[in-house]
């Protein structure tokens, strides 16, 4: 490995948090330190000998001039230059899409809840996505999408949304969905959001957990 294995996990707001994805970090013995930029006075990392970047979700754009998201965007482009692995999810996805050149810009209709994500034929031959199936029902909240970053390759899409997942380079994923919910982060969202409506947090909890295990166990093997 060409680095300690010590992931930098870049939250926007509190309650977005891991998730999912902490399990197999820490199956695999990888130190997980958190870059909360965005809490006043936060100092930016030393990214040079971190295993792996992760970028969490927010209610921000990543549009937005906020200074820590300017951050990011720096350390994100900085690492895939340097080859490191990065994994985005919501927000995240948004930020490595911008930070590699492409656009992020308001979807036509918003997704939040339970939609089915299609996967491409990329998708079948990914060292993350490979076997899981042409499709499946995952968690969304958002209300941007991205394009592609030049040189990505589309792993998965939605009826709402063309490009639900990607691949910049290897190791460097986002995911526009949420694959690392729990229920209890479900019921926390809709609690934080008084226009939530009537999602149910359990209804497809353990397909999204083994799916969460194997793909981001594989995002972990990279470390």
């Amino acid at each position: 490995m060409p680095f300690p294995c010590r992931v930098f996990v870049f939250r926007h707001i509190p309650f977005e948090d891991l998730g999912l994805i902490r399990a197999p970090l820490e199956e695999r013995d990888i130190s997980i330190e958190y870059a909360d930029l965005y809490r006043p006075g936060a100092p930016p990392p030393d990214i040079t000998q971190a295993a792996g970047l992760i970028f969490m979700g927010g209610p921000m754009s990543a549009n937005d001039d906020l200074p820590y998201l300017r951050q990011e965007l720096q350390l994100i482009a900085q690492a895939v230059e340097r080859r490191q692995p990065v994994l985005g999810v919501c927000l995240g996805a948004q930020l490595i899409a911008k930070a590699l050149g492409a656009k992020v810009y308001r979807n036509p209709v918003k997704e939040i809840g339970w939609f089915e994500i299609h996967f491409t034929g990329a998708a079948a031959r990914d060292p993350l996505f490979a076997g899981v199936g042409p499709a499946g029902t995952v968690f969304h909240w958002h209300g941007e999408t991205f394009d592609l970053p030049p040189g990505a390759e589309r792993l998965a899409y939605s009826e709402a949304c063309r490009n639900q997942a990607f691949r910049a380079a290897a190791g460097v994923y986002g995911l526009q969905f949420h694959l690392e919910v729990t229920p209890a982060m479900i019921e926390d969202w809709c609690a934080q959001d008084a226009n939530c409506g009537d999602i149910d947090a359990r209804l497809n909890a353990a397909r999204v957990a083994a799916l969460s295990s194997l793909v981001f166990g594989r995002w972990c093997d990279w470390l």
